[in-house]
């Protein structure tokens, strides 16, 4: 199976870069390109990209980088983390194949996160030949993301559907996550907060390789007469992808944040169950106790 991803992973890779080389809006094509991005009915969004790129997303992306961490230093600090007996029966939560798939995207993230940070503070970092790698290995992984988010949504879809009598609740107390006290907290397999992780990671990450995919190849011959229809240039198209791209990636960067900390800061040992698949039986009895009584219902434990 790693064999079979690795494979799709170069040949996508290769593709991406080989189109890239033989787009047209890199060769003859450049200049009518360019002369067309000004035509009457074009949105002319030029003010308002060079607006919200360097007023707000930098500033938006600086916050997201400072006030989430010192948060979590003072949850750590004042409430501490949660700790659960390792001792005695384990519960078999996620199988190999979705700890496989957790973990391609894990480095993919590991990737696309840092890289994408860099890139909007290009300048920041001096520009160059740095700044130009960090975007090709942005690029790359990208591929890597997308053969992990199929799978994901595809086999955790229906645990990560709504349920508002135990998700209210667990938002109702912030998942217990600001007591110290181990009480049952009300929660399936996937908890509120990992629900809301999981759908803006999922089709946010979606939306975040379509706009990657208009970003890279920046020449859109097979969608022109859509864009025409809409009266929208190329360029335009191109600045709207990328404001949209930065928004979500932020957003995502600030939910990633979050995945981090609590995997293994706030719950003692929590990144162990994507290791070898299992959650000691006192951690699933009191952060899921509904998945708890499920498997009680069914005499699995």
């Amino acid at each position: 199976m790693k064999k079979r991803y690795l494979a799709l992973i170069v040949l996508l890779s290769t593709f991406l870069f080989g189109s890239k080389a033989d787009s047209s809006i890199w060769g003859t094509d450049l200049l009518t390109h360019i002369l067309e991005y000004d035509k009457e009915g074009s949105l002319h969004m030029g003010y308002w990209f060079t607006l919200i790129q360097s007023t707000y997303v930098k500033p938006m992306l600086l916050f997201v980088l400072i006030v989430i961490p010192l948060a979590f230093i003072v949850h750590y600090l004042l409430i501490g983390p949660k700790r659960f007996s390792h001792e005695g029966r384990s519960i078999m939560m996620f199988p190999l194949f979705k700890r496989i798939n957790h973990g391609i995207a894990a480095i993919s993230f590991i990737i696309i996160v840092p890289t994408g940070i860099i890139m909007i503070f290009g300048s920041t970092f001096g520009g160059g030949a740095f700044v130009r790698f960090c975007k090709e290995a942005h690029a790359i992984s990208a591929p890597l993301f997308f053969l992990s988010v199929i799978p994901m949504l595809l086999t955790w879809f229906s645990r990560m559907l709504l349920s508002p009598k135990d998700d209210l609740r667990w938002l109702k107390i912030v998942g217990g996550y600001l007591s110290k006290e181990k009480k049952p907290v009300p929660a399936g397999m996937f908890n509120m907060g990992q629900k809301i992780y999981f759908w803006i990671v999922t089709l946010g990450g979606l939306v975040m390789i379509a706009t990657s995919v208009a970003l890279y190849f920046v020449d859109f011959e097979i969608i022109r007469p859509v864009l025409e229809y809409y009266s929208l240039s190329q360029i335009d198209f191109l600045r709207i992808s990328a404001l949209t791209h930065n928004i979500i990636g932020i957003v995502i960067v600030a939910m990633f944040m979050v995945h981090i900390y609590m995997s293994v800061f706030a719950i003692e040992g929590a990144y162990k169950s994507m290791v070898d698949g299992k959650m000691h039986e006192e951690e699933v009895k009191i952060l899921h106790s509904t998945y708890y009584k499920e498997l009680q219902e069914k005499g699995e434990v």
